[in-house]
């Protein structure tokens, strides 16, 4: 039992270095030595458990998506009275705070963007289809202005939240709360529909109707 808590540790604490250094560093540029100095553990220990840096890799994006599930269920139960544009709007918006306080996370989106890995992009998918998800209840609702895609909705979402953790390795500041809030101020007035019927002569979702 000792030998076990102990081996389980070991593998905890190899993902979270792992985390750190690929969120820093990248998959190409992030050695096994260093994953191992950072984790405080020898290199056989690593090979123990991980036979190469791609089953590392796939071990820490694996437990970025279940990270980021939690956060997508969090954001759903956190407020029962929301309305699916607000839960869309707080989830994408915690996830993208995540990106800049969780190396987990962070290494997540890089490694899934990564082109040097072949087979990988499951956090993207994952991300791509709870987008999807949560624009689609948006339309069942209603919320959804008339003349919006919702596969065009939610392919803009990811392709700005992917964009923004690159962006991040330049300048931390993209993903901030602010950069979150300037993002939605832009785009959900284009994506809300009419609180109401729309005035005569209007087309739905706002503007002016054929003279």
């Amino acid at each position: 039992m000792v030998m076990q808590v102990r081996a389980a540790r070991t593998r905890q604490a190899l993902v979270v270095a792992a985390a750190e250094v690929f969120a820093d560093e990248g998959y190409v540029r992030a050695s096994l030595p260093l994953i191992c100095k950072r984790a405080g553990v020898s290199s056989g220990a690593l090979h123990f458990h991980f036979a190469s840096k791609e089953a590392l890799a796939r071990e820490v994006e694996a437990a970025a998506v279940g990270c980021a599930q939690k956060l997508v269920r969090g954001g759903r139960a956190a407020d029962e009275t929301a309305t699916a544009l607000e839960s869309l709007v707080d989830t994408v918006s915690a996830v993208m705070l995540a990106m800049a306080s969780d190396p987990l996370v962070r290494a997540g989106f890089r490694l899934s963007g990564d082109p040097s890995r072949k087979g990988g992009a499951e956090l993207f998918r994952w991300w791509r289809d709870s987008v999807r998800e949560l624009v689609a209840r948006a339309r069942d609702a209603g919320e959804l202005a008339q003349d919006v895609s919702c596969e065009g909705a939610a392919e803009v979402i990811v392709a700005a939240t992917a964009g923004f953790e690159a962006l991040a390795g330049w300048e931390k500041e993209w993903l901030s709360a602010e950069r979150a809030e300037r993002f939605w101020d832009f785009v959900l007035p284009r994506l809300a529909g009419s609180p109401g019927p729309a005035p005569d002569g209007a087309a739905p979702g706002g503007g002016e109707g054929p003279p």
